[in-house]
């Protein structure tokens, strides 16, 4: 069976359409969007869609077995998007917006009669215009949010979609924050003191990873991100994410091999170490991303060394699918996953 989560029957006429929009599509959508997108949220735009592939979702969705196949990929923690439908995107500067754009989303899926044959670019545009005029606000701020909402439609259905409430919670604090104040923040460094133009080896860096709640841990010059979370003590890492052994980014071998500690730049990439032959490689082994710009927006924790202030998001979930989804793509899932069963199969994240 193709398609969403509904069987062709019951399936709207959005449905039908945003099912027919294959990987190819949606990356011409976005690449189409992304010059639109205002720069607060142009980034984390990419990061989502990293962290929810289409891919990986039809994968699971098309599988016989969907439970034994996230087995078999080494998926652990939340990764159905069905799950998190008003959190997947807290990081996004758009989602206090998300109220407006999940019921505009909504009853335009209900009106879609497909008559009028937009490109998906254009409907996302279209609706997001929409939202702006309603709010006020530039076109720019809501058309990330929106286009993250249209891929939620297409993993979860119009059903479960707008079942949720849409809610969201931000810190009053961030909430008053303009884009512009936003940005500012993630481009500034630490100061080192008067004499920190001296300093080398000493010099700290903050490494924030929850830009709402401002938190963060402290990074030593050169230092790899994983290594500076693991000194992050402030709580029981292990009871808010059982992937975490030590500090807020899961991380189990250091070595590039398990692909646990992946995590989304949302400003300071450049203040990262390039990425190596070993991490480049094992990023698209892992699936997270397909690239080789020197300091992507997708980085492995345990490889990247900061040279200053960065800002980062940390997925709810890690697997090894690019094989797998390589293998389907060329029709030979026989070849799939040699390494099935190691690294103890991950959990099931149902």
């Amino acid at each position: 069976m193709t398609g969403t989560t509904m069987s062709m029957t019951s399936e709207t006429v959005f449905e039908k359409f945003i099912d027919g929009q294959d990987e190819t599509a949606w990356n011409e959508a976005l690449g189409e969007l992304l010059s639109s997108i205002h720069e607060v949220d142009k980034t984390a735009t990419q990061i989502w869609f990293a962290f929810y592939p289409l891919g990986l979702f039809r994968a699971l969705h098309e599988a016989e077995d969907p439970q034994l196949l996230a087995s078999r990929l080494l998926l652990q923690g939340k990764y159905l998007l069905r799950d998190q439908i008003d959190s997947s995107h807290k990081f996004l500067y758009g989602h206090r917006y998300w109220p407006e754009v999940k019921r505009a989303v909504a009853q335009y899926a209900a009106s879609f009669d497909g008559s009028a044959k937009l490109p998906l670019a254009d409907q996302i545009r279209k609706v997001a215009h929409m939202v702006a005029e309603s709010l006020k606000v530039e076109d720019s701020l809501v058309l990330g949010i929106t286009a993250v909402a249209f891929m939620t439609i297409t993993q979860t259905g119009v059903e479960a979609f707008t079942a949720e409430p849409g809610t969201v919670s931000i810190d009053r604090k961030y909430a008053r924050k303009s884009a512009q104040q936003v940005l500012e923040e993630r481009a500034k460094d630490d100061s080192q003191g008067l004499f920190g133009f001296l300093r080398t080896v000493d010099k700290q860096w903050t490494v924030t990873y929850d830009e709402e709640s401002n938190a963060s841990f402290k990074l030593i010059q050169e230092e790899e991100l994983a290594s500076a979370s693991a000194r992050d003590t402030s709580c029981d890492w292990r009871a808010v994410d059982q992937r975490c052994i030590e500090g807020p980014i899961p991380v189990e071998c250091r070595s590039a091999s398990c692909g646990t500690c992946w995590v989304g730049v949302l400003g300071g990439a450049e203040k990262l170490t390039e990425v190596a032959a070993l991490e480049g490689k094992q990023v698209k082994e892992f699936g997270y991303l397909n690239t080789d710009v020197p300091q992507p927006i997708i980085r492995l924790a345990c490889q990247a060394r900061g040279t200053g202030a960065v800002s980062i998001v940390i997925p709810p979930w890690n697997g090894v699918f690019g094989k797998y989804l390589r293998a389907k793509q060329s029709r030979q899932p026989e070849e799939v996953m040699s390494r099935s069963g190691s690294n103890g199969g991950g959990e099931s994240g149902q």
